[in-house]
């Protein structure tokens, strides 16, 4: 129902701003304009769905391997000593834990249709513990919290759309949107903490938050010794060595597990196809509605805006051409996806708003989206603090993402 509102939207400005150029500026070259922007963007989308195809069979098959490999079960037990803090109200040893575990394990492999199911079975194993059946309780929101926050160790499909736009190095956001991502998820927690009047302070939780934030300070720490040449080097190698161990060690836990590997990575890659077919109709709806937007000269008009306003406070603007994914992140997934194509499009994939736009998308997840799906599959019409603290967590990711884009791209 947003995205219906948002792609609307784009249509009614875009015909109030052409409407004023024709009849009050003479401009009258805005309606061929527009009307070539819509050819155009849908051959873009449909190019881009189709070129997917290939990389995205390849991701899904190697995740169906660590899926059967049993690598979601090995993080859902290290997880467990943290997890089981930050949900004192569900009974010790209640089966909505282990589902819990899975998705966000699922979440941070990338693993969105393992993910999904598993979010909305714990979904309502949480509201089996519900008193107040209309209201989200404090697991409830929590459990929301780290989904919306977006923690993700693989960023496949950003990194796929990279290689689809011509990025000369696709993988080189990978540690800027593992940095964004866990200080979105990082404040999420403390803030729904506070709410929930949840101890912190604990052992357990000092040592694996601790143990996490020093790891990421050290990873700071590293960089800021090295020169933008050699930082962007090593990022690039590193990512490039983690993917390649991660693959390696998918395909060694299939093989310990007795796994048929071959025939597990063609069953997961059959969905690469699909997958890329599915988009299309949502690709081509969402960059056809961005480039008459754009065509109108109205997504000038609000950059121009929000760049003059920056510019007031004393800021560097660099970043304001980005911002329209970020904001459209916590909204809609696929808007904020057509966005940051449109973004790589516009100022290049290996230009700072290009990148900026790949590292707002992986840093956060889609608020409003995920909140309407699993609270309205238990029929919760209250939702308490889960919005505000949400919106919270993006923001912190947003902050987070522009500060580590400039210290890796600027």
């Amino acid at each position: 129902m947003v995205l219906n509102y948002i792609w609307i939207g784009f249509f009614l400005v875009a015909f109030v701003i052409a409407f004023i150029r024709v009849f009050f500026l003479g401009d009258t070259e805005v309606f061929t304009e527009i009307i070539n922007s819509t050819f155009d963007s849908s051959k873009t989308a449909f190019e881009i769905s189709l070129g997917l195809t290939g990389v995205l069979s390849l991701w899904l098959g190697i995740m169906k391997i660590g899926e059967k490999g049993g690598v979601v079960n090995v993080l859902a037990r290290l997880l467990s000593p943290i997890f089981t803090r930050l949900f004192p109200d569900i009974p010790k040893g209640h089966p909505v834990t282990g589902s819990i575990f899975m998705n966000i394990a699922a979440n941070m492999l990338g693993l969105d249709n393992a993910a999904t199911p598993l979010g909305l079975k714990a979904m309502e194993q949480l509201q089996e513990l519900n008193t107040k059946k209309d209201t989200a309780s404090n697991p409830m929101i929590m459990f929301l919290v780290l989904n919306t926050s977006g923690l993700t160790l693989i960023p496949v499909s950003i990194m796929v759309y990279r290689a689809q736009m011509g990025a000369a190095q696709p993988s080189d956001i990978f540690v800027p949107i593992l940095l964004a991502t866990f200080f979105s998820t990082l404040a999420g927690i403390i803030v729904t903490s506070i709410y929930q009047r949840i101890n912190l302070l604990n052992r357990t939780i000092l040592l694996g938050l601790g143990g996490a934030c020093l790891v990421v300070a050290g990873i700071i720490w590293a960089f800021t010794q090295m020169d933008k040449e050699e930082m962007n080097a090593i990022s690039t190698m590193g990512a490039n060595f983690l993917l390649f161990f991660i693959i390696c060690g998918f395909i060694y836990a299939g093989m310990r597990k007795k796994v048929n590997v071959y025939d597990a990575f063609i069953e997961g890659a059959k969905g690469g196809f699909e997958t890329a077919v599915r988009i299309i109709p949502y690709l081509i709806a969402i960059l056809v509605g961005i480039g008459v937007f754009r065509a109108s000269g109205a997504m000038d008009m609000l950059i121009d805006g929000v760049s003059w306003t920056v510019r007031t406070l004393g800021f560097d603007t660099d970043f304001v051409g980005a911002l329209p994914t970020a904001l459209m992140k916590p909204l809609s997934g696929s808007g904020a996806r057509g966005l940051m194509v449109d973004a790589m499009t516009t100022y290049g994939a290996d230009s700072f708003v290009g990148r900026l736009s790949c590292v707002f998308q992986g840093s956060t997840d889609t608020t409003f989206y995920i909140l309407a799906v699993y609270f309205g599959s238990v029929g919760i019409r209250y939702t308490r603090h889960a919005v505000a603290c949400g919106l919270l967590a993006d923001l912190a990711g947003i902050i987070s993402a522009i500060a580590i884009c400039y210290f890796f791209f600027a």
